[in-house]
C-alpha cells in the first residue's frame, strides 16, 4: 500500500506493550481507538498492520500515519 492515512494527530502515542502480544495499528487514521484499529477502514483500501511486541516496554506509535517506519513514530509529524 503506497497511500498514507488521514492524520489522526500530530504527535505519537505512547503505549506500554507486552511481550509476545500482537497489536493492530490503524493505517487509515480514522479509528476512534488511536493508534489501534477499530474497523473504520472497512470499505477502503486500508488494512490494519500487525505489530508483535518482542519485549515489554513503552513504544511510541505513529498517529500522523505518515511515518516511514510504521507502525512506530519516525518524527515525520514534525514536518506536517
Amino acid at each position: 500500500m503506497s497511500a498514507k492515512g488521514h492524520v489522526a494527530q500530530k504527535a505519537p502515542i505512547a503505549v506500554d506493550v507486552e511481550a509476545d502480544r500482537s497489536y493492530w495499528w490503524c493505517t487509515c487514521g480514522q479509528s476512534q481507538r488511536q493508534p489501534f484499529c477499530d474497523g473504520s477502514h472497512k470499505g477502503s483500501a486500508f488494512v490494519p498492520q500487525e505489530y508483535k511486541a518482542e519485549a515489554s516496554r513503552t513504544l511510541y506509535f505513529c498517529a500522523c500515519k505518515q511515518t516511514d517506519k510504521a507502525p512506530l513514530c519516525d518524527g515525520t509529524h514534525n514536518k506536517i
